[in-house]
């Protein structure tokens, strides 16, 4: 006989899959369990790979004709040159996952700035590089890759102590959050959200220069958002605050992870102002320079590749970020927009 719960109980459909979870879905699924199994985390470990840190700066390894690469080691390479150093391999537990790229298999990220940097670079076969120099030697889907595991070792290394109580935080496995015991309180890594964009007045884009930059070096605007600012009350209060214009039109185009100096979530927009109300008027404390660029010069600033690359080399004078970078998308766009138009 049927009890009186399981009679009014609401007859839910049964969750029926029909097809194979697709591999995106699979492998962001065995990433979550990764998460949130200490065990299973562990494990993945032992078969995983690990991309190497010295306090921050990443290993790479260099290729025929000067090519570099990003070596991922595997645990028992990692194990046994700690070995060879007299140190306790149990430092490999405190290797941080950051996700499960083509395969399914997970990718893990390990700082080894306690021990003798010359001694690892040769047992490694590698040099440990700054990073802004390893973003110009490889692919655009590796400085994801190493964007993503300096900014999770940067944020543990920051985030040992509970904000509430001053008391020391415990990881998980994986390092994806903080624990303080004593209050409770969870810590996730987190980003800042940053909008940079791309003014036009429709012939024209404006690119200014910031005192840090490299020499030559122009880009689109940017700046953090005020807490409880949207995306387009960011854009344009910077806009006002830099470069004094007023913006009419907002378009967004991207995002992208940025982790430097801080791990910052960077959302790239076009905007536009009123042709007839262009003059700068600058915000010195914001910007070194600020300056209208026609579709030539920018073309021109585009082809130029890697200037600071080699410290020999005679400076431009007048270059735009590269490819890694979401400023060179925003630039790009506005050239191909502008030639697109022009053949019309």
């Amino acid at each position: 006989m049927q009890s009186l719960r399981s009679l009014l109980k609401p007859k839910l459909p049964k969750l029926v899959t029909t097809q194979p979870l697709s591999t995106y879905v699979s492998r962001i699924r065995y990433l979550m369990k990764l998460k949130e199994d200490d065990e299973a985390c562990l494990e993945a470990l032992r078969s995983g790979s690990l991309l190497l840190y010295h306090k921050l700066a990443p290993l790479l390894q260099k290729k025929e004709k000067g090519v570099y690469q990003l070596p991922r080691l595997r645990t028992p390479d990692v194990e046994r040159i700690l070995e060879k150093l007299g140190r306790d391999q149990k430092l490999i537990s405190e290797a941080v996952l950051i996700s499960c790229p083509e395969t399914d298999e997970p990718c893990f990220c390990l700082d080894v700035g306690d021990l003798q940097k010359n001694s690892m670079e040769q047992l490694c076969g590698g040099v440990f590089m700054d990073l802004r120099t390893a973003f110009l030697m490889l692919t655009v889907p590796e400085t994801t890759l190493l964007a993503k595991g300096q900014a999770l070792l940067r944020w543990h290394q920051t985030h040992g102590f509970c904000s509430a109580t001053g008391q020391p935080t415990v990881r998980n496995q994986s390092g994806s959050q903080r624990v303080s015991p004593n209050s409770g309180i969870t810590y996730y890594p987190q980003m800042a959200p940053v909008v940079i964009v791309l003014v036009s007045d429709g012939d024209r884009c404006l690119l200014g220069r910031q005192r840090s930059f490299p020499p030559g070096m122009y880009s689109a605007l940017a700046g953090f958002c005020d807490l409880g600012e949207t995306l387009e009350e960011t854009l344009r209060r910077e806009v006002a605050e830099e470069v004094g214009l007023e913006v009419d039109t907002v378009q967004y185009s991207a995002s992208q992870h940025w982790p430097i100096p801080q791990s910052s979530f960077m959302l790239a927009c076009h905007a536009t102002v009123n042709p007839d109300k262009t003059q700068v008027v600058l915000d010195k404390a914001e910007l070194e320079d600020a300056r209208w660029c026609s579709l030539e010069e920018v073309l021109a600033a585009l082809q130029v590749k890697y200037p600071h690359n080699n410290p020999d080399a005679t400076p431009p004078g007048f270059w735009v970020p590269h490819g890694f970078a979401i400023a060179h998308r925003l630039i790009q766009e506005w050239a191909d927009q502008q030639q697109h138009l022009k053949k019309k």
